[in-house]
């Protein structure tokens, strides 16, 4: 159901902007579910998305790369976050500490 849900927001924006460019997975569950960013994208196929499915599992864990094949008309790309840092300069910005 999360892969469904996921595909369907995906495919909201891709209509409201009217194509993308790029998909990018971040944020723990972005980062670290392999199966979630195979199955979101093999599902996309209809918008040209390829994904590698050997470097697709080799990216987790604070790893950051490419996870689409060369031939893909869509980048799909997976990127850490370091959630706490942004919460702690927002933080800081908004006590007006900066």
């Amino acid at each position: 159901m999360q892969h469904y849900q996921v595909r369907k927001c995906i495919g909201s924006f891709v209509a409201a902007m009217d194509g993308v460019d790029a998909i990018v997975f971040t944020g723990g569950i972005g980062e670290n579910t392999i199966d979630l960013r195979y199955n979101v994208c093999t599902n996309l196929s209809y918008l040209g998305i390829e994904i590698d499915k050997e470097i697709n599992d080799s990216i987790q864990r604070g790893k950051e790369g490419e996870i689409s094949t060369p031939n893909s008309k869509v980048k799909v790309f997976v990127l850490p976050t370091n959630e706490e840092i942004m919460i702690a300069r927002d933080t800081i910005k908004i006590a007006g500490l900066v």
